[in-house]
Order: structure tokens, then C-alpha cells, then sequence
């Protein structure tokens, strides 16, 4: 059996466009404090650029700047579709399929090499990867505690509490969540903010303020003990 890290993750969203990227770099800065090899995998990603001479998707390449150590691209994105669709729609369109044991055995392989892994999944938890799995079905597979970034904007409470309600019926431990202040005019933010607390039952790991330029080294972490040791 391979090794496992001392601490691994799958952050999911309430919804795309909340700011998981930003997000999950920023754990991955703030678990390198604490951990010599951290690295961060964005298992499928839509939508790819020319990158040093190859292809890559964005989310990937801003993961890669905040990890640590550097490792193939099979395993870090080892699904990657060239149109920015939904994963189901970009992998038709491709002609191909996503197929999470692939993903798993990269994960597996990628884990082995690491103290610390941040994996980041595309869109919101029940995005369609397929006819019939989505990414519920991928967090399962994976069986990683779960951390939910919330998209602060009206409409953000309903979509936290039912995510996170799926995400404790595939048995997967909501493990914290974070504040992702994505809508600056956002009426009642801290009211917002104080319900999730009490709603979600797990600890708030980071409220992201809006950056004109985002640094993910910037910030602020809160990290349980338990993420933290050596």
C-alpha cells in the first residue's frame, strides 16, 4: 500500500466562480508552514491555454505555483478537456470519458510523494461528470474529508447548507469551510457569515477578502492543530 500524507483535502464550492482556486492555494501556503511537501491536484479541469509550450488549465497552474514539489501533469490534472464546459459536456465534446479510478490511482500515486495534498474539484459538489456520476461521486471515491468554500453573495446560505448536507450523505466529514467574499455589495455580510457558522457545524477556516490583486500567500488561515503536525 502506499504511503499516506499526513494531511489531504477535497474543497469543493457552492458553486463555480467562488474563488476555489484562490482558495485552495492559499491552504496550500498555509499547510507549507507546517509541511515540507505540499502539493495540490485539480483532478479534471475544463478549459485549457498554451502554457510554457504546453497545454494547461489556469486553476492547475496557480496550484502548481503554491505547492511545493513538482510532479508530473498526470498526476496533478490528469483529466484535461480543452473547452471551459461543464465536465461532462467538455468530455463528450472531446470524445473521451472521465473515469474516476484513473483519477483515484493518480491521486494515489501523487499522495505518495507528499505531506500534504489539496485537491480541488471543478464546479460545485454535484457537477456532472458523466450520464451518471458527478463530482459527489468522485469525493466519495477519493474519501477525503471535504473543505466548502461559500461564494458570500445573495442566495449563498441555501446552496452552503445543501452542500453540505450532500456532502455528509456520501459519508465524507465536513472538515471546515471558508469565506470567499466574492460580491462586495453583499447586504449583511456578518449576519450572513454568523449563520453559516452556526449552520454548517465545522470550522471556519479563512474569510477571503476581495483583492484587486489576488495573493494567495496573503490569506488568512486559520488551521486545526490536527492539519498541522508534522
Amino acid at each position: 500500500m502506499s504511503p499516506t500524507p499526513k494531511f489531504a483535502c477535497f474543497v469543493t464550492g457552492t458553486d463555480t466562480g467562488v474563488g476555489k482556486t484562490l482558495a485552495s492555494a492559499g491552504l496550500l501556503h498555509a499547510l507549507a508552514r507546517h509541511h515540507a511537501r505540499v502539493v495540490g491536484m485539480k483532478p479534471i479541469a475544463a478549459g485549457a491555454e498554451w502554457h510554457h509550450g504546453q497545454l494547461a488549465n489556469e486553476d492547475a497552474i496557480a496550484l502548481r505555483a503554491a505547492s511545493t514539489i513538482a510532479v508530473p501533469p498526470a498526476l496533478d490534472n490528469p483529466v484535461l478537456l480543452p473547452d471551459p464546459l461543464s465536465p461532462h459536456i467538455a468530455a463528450e465534446r472531446a470524445g473521451t470519458r472521465i473515469d474516476i479510478a484513473h483519477i483515484v490511482r493518480s491521486y494515489e500515486a501523487l499522495a505518495a510523494q507528499a505531506d500534504a495534498v489539496v485537491v480541488e474539484g471543478a464546479g460545485g459538489f454535484h457537477v456532472p461528470l458523466s450520464d451518471t456520476e458527478t463530482g459527489a461521486d468522485l469525493a466519495q471515491a477519493l474519501g477525503l474529508p471535504v473543505v466548502l468554500v461559500v461564494g458570500l453573495r445573495l442566495g449563498c446560505l441555501s446552496h452552503a447548507a445543501l452542500t453540505a448536507d450532500a456532502v455528509r450523505a456520501r459519508g465524507l466529514p465536513l472538515a471546515g469551510w471558508i469565506a470567499s467574499r466574492i460580491d462586495p455589495h453583499m447586504r449583511a455580510p456578518q449576519d450572513n457569515l454568523d449563520w453559516l457558522a452556526q449552520r454548517l457545524g465545522a470550522p471556519l477556516l479563512a474569510d477571503i477578502p476581495q483583492q484587486a490583486v489576488p495573493d494567495a500567500r496573503a490569506l488568512p488561515f486559520d488551521l486545526p492543530a490536527a492539519w498541522t503536525t508534522r
